[in-house]
């Protein structure tokens, strides 16, 4: 035990046993509190002088501070703390609402906003390299204060059901009614969740980052879930409490000054808009330390208008002038767990129900800083995130604070109802739905082939699935089928992948298919579920669809965390399924190709899974190129080259949030239209209201199917303008403005016998997009033609526009 404490000394820089001051005042004067009790666990570590000071010792992460007459709080233990205690006084509440006004200080906004402007100069990432690691411990369990209350109620309630009569129950209800005994018994020796997870953090300014999850466990999986590995913290990201867009959801105090390690530290406290008068007596919302000279985070405290709704601590620290987190912690409710108890009187029966809150806990702290470190390129190979251990036997040697009994409870109690009632399948569920995947057993479900609509099919619904990782870890075959209730069709597909290894994405696939496509649609391939989610309604309002059956073998490679390519080449007989006749030739057509694809993401973030590459956080700019070659000696009609190509960024200046997406492509040698380009309108071209669906490369105002080019160049730009309201709720709504504009040629459209234009001259729409509209989680945008093909009528020209917020740029 003694070396276990050694380690613990070294490991988080004198956080634990460390001297520690906190200063006690009083809400309502913000003069100091005299003989305000500090205390950890019960325990008494010392009162608080004249000044309101007090200098103890202790290992514990939170302390408990009160003080008579004033409402008792806790803070979370650092070398410097300082606290306010409301008074216990009704009296206090309406002195208050006078004191506090409804606007920021100035001063206090001229400050974050140059903690905003300092940002990234006082990130460790301005750094050559670094190396740190870190233990991280997530819970779900009651309130520590309600704990014995929660007990005692329970033992109290297991007695009264053991004298009640035994009733004459059916084996499915005594079932229940043993599990829901066990489970109380349960809940009264452990928590409802755990899971401890240690990582080292690598960084270098020519490699970038990667993390290695040295070891990890979760109690009642006995699989690792490799999505909840990517969960992240403040670690990397500037705090809500001060982002820009958050501005007005705050209002902002400059209070004090403080030193702290010799260096001088702005406080600044806020609360909540809608914080009218203090709900509990609390005063604010919580607290920022600033560094007075290099306008970095010091400290943050952030708590929710009710005290017991939860509150998050982050503590960081300058090293090599660099701030670093050194830790968090978040407390937050979650639900609550609830007793039903009849009361009978001479009247009636009445139900009084009794609550004990649910919390999420979660404690990291960060150690063993060094910088600047020798970089190899072996430490940085593979995908962002690594997993070397996730069984828990290496944990010790990572963990800042050792379990208490009841964590130790959770993983001997939990991960038993894990193997009882299958909670690794019922959480491979969840985690699969990001994915886009529902999974059931060995078999995953492609949710984006459940339903859809086109002009042409109409209501188009269908089932896709495909073996998984359980079936086999190498090899998974595939299938689905669809049918259009309006061109009466089926359509369907098979396909098998054959993995040549687990450590990275490296697949041979032979497929077939029968299916239709709209004519002209730009490529997707390697294109993420999102994205073509947000894309997937581009054929709304268009009915040029061919159909194509025949077969494709490929093969996918990850080269690098960054770079993917895939290969293809496929045999396959094309038709039109409109009024089209292609150089007098008809328009039934056999087709051999070719396709070389490659996507470019250097700055997005992988992790290998057991079923796939999983990118958890996708990161501009990205680069997709496509490259299809058409040639007559493997029986196909045609001998054509088409390319087609996408990049998109998005970055924040001062002035904002721009966004941007240029795209094109060029088809050259004789080919049917669907081998050419379609403009992409989203418009029926009808007279009456334009309202239509976003798209990732559509056109509000254009006419669906209009307009097809052999080449074309297309732009996308959104600007967010730096100017954030509150709307309801939590919630803050801003205005993108938008202009999109697409140009090209078609050679020889004569070819082509149907009813299209060519598109040559540039087509332009400007828009202004509301964002979170109303808080509906919706965007809702307006869109007006302009420039060279805009007509005399409004309503040709004018567009409305809905866009799901989660969809983001």
């Amino acid at each position: 035990m003694k070396n276990f404490y050694t380690f613990i000394l070294i490991c988080s820089a004198s956080l634990f046993f460390a001297q520690s001051k906190i200063t006690v005042k009083s809400s309502g004067d913000n003069l100091p509190l005299s003989n305000a009790v500090v205390s950890c666990n019960k325990k008494i570590l010392g009162r608080t002088n004249t000044a309101g000071v007090l200098v103890f010792r202790s290992n514990c992460n939170k302390v408990e501070v009160k003080a008579p007459g004033y409402l008792e709080d806790e803070a979370v233990v650092d070398k410097v703390m300082e606290i306010t205690l409301a008074k216990n006084d009704p009296d206090v509440k309406s002195i208050e609402g006078v004191v506090l006004q409804d606007k920021s200080d100035p001063r206090a906004l001229a400050i974050l906003q140059k903690v905003n402007d300092n940002y990234k100069d006082n990130s460790p990432k301005s750094l050559d390299s670094y190396a740190f690691k870190s233990y991280e411990k997530f819970s779900y369990d009651f309130d520590e204060d309600s704990l014995k209350s929660y007990n005692r109620y329970i033992s109290n309630r297991i007695d009264s059901l053991k004298g009640l009569p035994e009733q004459a129950m059916k084996t499915e209800e005594k079932k229940d009614s043993l599990d829901e005994l066990n489970m109380l018994k349960l809940m009264k020796q452990s928590k409802l969740f755990l899971w401890e997870r240690a990582q080292e953090y690598l960084y270098s300014q020519k490699f970038g980052e990667k993390i290695n999850v040295l070891d990890n466990r979760v109690s009642g999986l006995k699989d690792p879930i490799y999505e909840l590995m990517t969960v992240r913290s403040n670690r990397t990201k500037m705090p809500r409490e001060i982002q820009i867009e958050n501005r007005d959801l705050y209002r902002f105090f400059l209070t004090d000054t403080i030193e702290i390690e010799g260096r001088q530290n702005f406080v600044i406290r806020f609360r909540q808009v809608d914080y009218k008068q203090p709900v509990q007596r609390r005063r604010f919302n919580g607290y920022l330390y600033v560094d007075a000279e290099t306008y970095a985070l010091k400290k943050l405290e952030s708590n929710s208008k009710i005290k017991s709704e939860g509150t998050i601590t982050s503590i960081w620290k300058p090293i090599d002038n660099k701030w670093f987190l050194l830790r968090e912690d978040l407390k937050l409710r979650m639900g609550s767990t609830v007793f039903d108890e009849k009361k009978t009187d001479d009247k009636k029966d009445k139900t009084k129900k009794k609550r004990f809150g649910n919390y999420v806990y979660m404690s990291t702290d960060y150690f063993d800083f060094k910088t600047p470190i020798e970089v190899k390129a072996k430490d940085f190979s593979g995908y962002t995130m690594s997993v070397q251990n996730t069984d828990g036997t290496l944990l010790d040697q990572y963990r800042t604070d050792t379990l208490s009994v009841r964590e130790r409870n959770t993983y001997t109690q939990i991960d038993s109802l894990g193997k009882k009632y299958n909670i690794d399948q019922r959480a491979g569920v969840i985690t699969n739905l990001i994915k886009g995947k529902i999974r059931v057993g060995m078999v995953d479900f492609d949710a984006s082939r459940i339903l859809g609509y086109n002009q042409y099919e109409g209501l188009r619904l269908g089932i896709g699935a495909k073996l998984n990782e359980k079936f086999n870890r190498y090899i998974s075959p595939d299938a689905y089928i669809a049918y259009g209730f309006k061109d009466g069709d089926w359509k369907y597909g098979a396909g098998l992948d054959v993995k040549t290894t687990l450590e990275k994405t490296s697949f041979f696939r032979a497929e077939f298919f029968h299916d239709v496509k709209a004519a002209g649609r730009f490529s997707e391939n390697l294109w993420n579920f999102r994205m073509k989610l947000m894309n997937s309604g581009i054929d709304l309002k268009n009915d040029r669809f061919y159909s194509f059956e025949g077969f494709k073998v490929s093969y996918e490679n990850d080269l690098t965390n960054a770079l993917t390519m895939n290969i293809s080449a496929k045999h396959q007989k094309e038709s039109a399924v409109f009024d089209y006749n292609f150089m007098n030739l008809g328009n039934d057509f056999q087709n051999s190709s070719a396709l070389l694809t490659f996507k470019y993401s250097p700055n997005s973030k992988n992790i290998m899974t057991p079923s796939g590459k999983y990118t958890y956080e996708q990161n501009y700019p990205e680069v997709y190129l496509n490259y299809e070659q058409s040639v007559k000696t493997l029986g196909g009609d045609f001998s054509f080259s088409r390319i087609d190509a996408l990049f998109l960024h998005s970055f924040r200046t001062k002035i904002g949030v721009t966004g941007v997406r240029l795209y094109g492509g060029i088809s050259v040698g004789d080919a049917p239209i669907w081998h050419k380009f379609s403009m992409n309108g989203l418009s029926s071209g009808k007279d009456g209201l334009n309202f239509n669906l976003a798209s990732y490369i559509g056109f509000a105002t254009m006419e669906g199917g209009k307009y097809y080019n052999d080449k074309f160049f297309g732009y996308y730009f959104t600007h967010r303008i730096p100017w954030y309201f509150k709307s309801f709720g939590k919630n803050t709504s801003s205005f993108d403005v938008i202009y999109r504009g697409i140009t090209g040629d078609m050679k020889n459209p004569e070819y082509h016998q149907m009813d299209f234009q060519k598109l040559d001259h540039l087509y332009q729409e400007v828009g202004l997009e509301w964002n979170n509209f109303l808080s509906s989680q919706f965007n809702l945008g307006l869109f007006y033609r302009v420039g060279y093909y805009s007509t005399p009528n409004f309503k040709q020209n004018f567009a409305i526009q809905l866009k799901l917020k989660a969809l983001g740029f």
